[in-house]
């Protein structure tokens, strides 16, 4: 799996346009960030969030073919940190024994977060990737989450990865 590389200036910007809608009323995700955006900066957000949606993709692709350890193995250090590489395959494979295989993902969603020191999960800045998904054994979609985070190393890793 290639590792996503990012700009310090499209860093900025995520935590521009996570900042921004940490700030919103919770309407339609996303709208009052773009328009807070300028068009450059928007173009930005569109390319990161089709370059983030692929990625994703590969992940999920990774676990569709059982090679959910390899996704660990490229992972960022906040999950290595917090999940073993076996429990992460142990869980992955519980889930998808129940849920089947998948077998129609919707468009995904892109959103951003930034965390700070003490909070829930490890400091830093971190891109979600939610995607409706049906899978033989589960009559109704249900998210399946990749979550990216920016390392120190300036470089996107997973973070995590969940179906719910």
């Amino acid at each position: 799996m290639g590792i996503l590389r990012l700009s310090l200036s499209t860093a900025l910007l995520v935590a521009l346009a996570s900042t921004a809608h940490a700030q919103q009323p919770a309407t339609q995700p996303g709208t009052a960030v773009q328009q807070q955006l300028t068009p450059e900066q928007q173009a930005q957000v569109a390319r990161q969030d089709a370059e983030m949606s692929a990625a994703a993709s590969q992940v999920m692709q990774m676990i569709d073919g059982n090679r959910a350890g390899e996704v660990w193995d490229g992972a960022s250090q906040a999950m290595k940190s917090a999940v073993t590489r076996d429990d992460f395959v142990r869980q992955l494979s519980a889930d998808r024994n129940r849920l089947g295989a998948p077998t129609a993902r919707e468009q995904p969603v892109v959103s951003r977060s930034q965390f700070r020191a003490g909070e829930a999960v490890p400091a830093g800045i971190y891109i979600n990737v939610a995607s409706p998904t049906r899978f033989a054994n589960q009559p109704e979609a249900v998210r399946e989450l990749v979550s990216f985070r920016l390392d120190e190393d300036r470089t996107w890793r997973v973070s995590g990865y969940s179906v719910r």
